[in-house]
């Protein structure tokens, strides 16, 4: 059985999915702000079993999307992490991102968690590279992306096969790892 990591910041715990997070996590897919750069809301049901297959994915693997809380409080507040990049997608790699309740924006916690999972992809991962990907139009996300130190390159802009409509146009952050 793999290990499943937890990551610690100042303020955060990035830890395995416990059953008391399927309600929080449903009621901010349901939330049509939270999901404003996806192409639509969440029913309860698919948030639960989005749940179960981020569960899955980190009992296999030891890291994946993590649920993420205040460690002060133990306050569920989203989601953070590295996954590989969708089969689908015009290009490979591991992901970074993020998904906060609304309540947890302007807190930093995106880039505090950001910046765990950088380090954990790279020190503990060894990845050469991590990549974010979000719809054009997400500034809030692509700000997170720029003070994590990642790069934007418009020639790395993609059509998401995965979505339709007006948020299929896609931009691609990256940053690699430090040579010492």
């Amino acid at each position: 059985m793999t290990t499943i990591s937890e990551l610690r910041t100042d303020r955060l715990l990035l830890r395995q999915w416990r059953d008391s997070d399927v309600l929080p996590w449903a009621a901010m897919n349901a939330d049509p702000l939270v999901r404003e750069f996806f192409p639509e809301i969440l029913t309860y049901e698919q948030s639960a079993a989005s749940v179960a297959n981020f569960r899955g994915e980190l009992a296999a693997r030891g890291w994946g999307w993590w649920a993420l809380e205040v460690a002060a409080t133990g306050e569920f507040i989203g989601f953070a992490g590295l996954d590989p990049v969708d089969e689908e997608l015009p290009f490979g790699g591991v992901e970074a991102g993020w998904r906060l309740a609304r309540s947890a924006w302007g807190h930093g916690y995106a880039t505090e968690a950001g910046h765990a999972c950088l380090d954990y992809g790279f020190d503990v991962l060894g990845l050469p590279e991590i990549l974010a990907i979000t719809a054009v139009g997400n500034d809030r996300s692509r700000a997170v992306m720029h003070r994590l130190g990642m790069t934007y390159d418009p020639a790395d802009d993609f059509d998401d096969p995965t979505v339709d409509g007006p948020l299929r146009h896609s931009v691609v952050y990256r940053i690699a790892k430090a040579v010492s």
